[in-house]
């Protein structure tokens, strides 16, 4: 009877050794595979997201910029003869202006804070209304040709609209400059 217990016992045993390394290495290998394949995937992934931060944040500015401008043409914001009516800066629009109506001298602002530009790749100190491509009115729009008619970051009197600075390609195949 003892003899069979031992029998048993050491079946039992070569049973739960393990892997083979056949075995180790094919699963390696499809793990290997898997993680191929999800590495651009996650990448696209993230440029999408930037991409919708972009989008969003372009829309914010452009938004806040016209509400300067309406405000400005319906007589809230003082302006000189001469002036577009457009903000002079991205900052005007965060710290406000003085309400031309309110006897109290109240501010008129237009954004909470100037989004930073999802793709801007310079220092992480740069003010947020920096990390951006400004264009004054009547300035010609960005082309984003590389040479000096798309660097639009050139102060003006005023800032009409905003752009990216980077000279990336959108996955829709038009260049951050021109959204």
């Amino acid at each position: 009877m003892k003899v069979r217990f031992d029998a048993f016992r050491l079946r039992a045993r070569a049973a739960q050794r393990g892997f083979t390394l056949i075995e180790l290495v094919i699963t390696l290998a499809l793990v290997g595979i898997l993680a191929l394949a999800i590495v651009p995937f996650s990448e696209l992934i993230v440029q999408r997201q930037k991409e919708q931060q972009l989008s969003a944040a372009l829309r914010e500015i452009r938004t806040a910029l016209d509400a300067y401008k309406e405000a400005s043409d319906t007589g809230l914001i003082e302006r000189e003869a001469d002036a577009s009516g457009y903000p002079p800066s991205l900052a005007v629009m965060v710290t406000g202006v003085p309400n031309a109506k309110d006897p109290k001298g109240g501010l008129l602002m237009f954004l909470r804070h100037v989004p930073r530009d999802p793709f801007f790749t310079g220092d992480a100190d740069v003010a947020a209304e920096d990390t951006w491509n400004v264009r004054a009115f009547g300035e010609p729009p960005n082309q984003g040709d590389g040479g000096d008619a798309a660097d639009n970051s050139r102060a003006g009197k005023d800032v009409f609209d905003v752009s990216a600075k980077t000279d990336r390609v959108g996955i829709n195949g038009i260049p951050y400059k021109q959204w």
